[in-house]
């Protein structure tokens, strides 16, 4: 079993930025897609970002392209979570999932691993 631990959350002001870290640990380590969901208050749980720990394609939600950057470290089985010029709307719980497949897509059904979450608060 695959245990993702995210870490990196917390309150901060809006216009600042904040790295988000997801380290995955377990039976040795066959998934080849890693990356972002998030679900604000109120909403549903809607991708960021993932991408192939193999090939290093990225797949980003069009609502934060430009301010989200995510790399992945593959030889420590870690993704990281830049988020630049944050907004009061990027407040949300952040979960970091990975997949055995290498489609690495948006969506939240193919994603068998969760994280339990790291909370970003944003004020204005």
């Amino acid at each position: 079993q695959v245990q993702l631990v995210e870490s990196g959350g917390g309150s901060v002001q809006a216009g600042r930025a904040r790295i988000l870290t997801c380290a995955a640990s377990g039976e040795p380590f066959t998934r080849r897609c890693m990356g972002w969901f998030r679900q604000p208050p109120g909403k549903e749980r809607e991708g960021v970002a993932v991408v192939s720990m193999i090939g290093g394609i990225r797949v980003y939600a069009d609502s934060v392209k430009g301010r989200f950057t995510l790399t992945r470290d593959a030889a420590k089985n870690t993704v990281y979570l830049q988020i630049d010029n944050l907004k009061p709307e990027d407040t949300a719980m952040y979960y970091c999932v990975a997949r055995l497949g290498d489609n690495c897509r948006l969506d939240r059904l193919d994603y068998t691993d969760w994280g339990h979450g790291t909370q970003v608060t944003v004020s204005s």
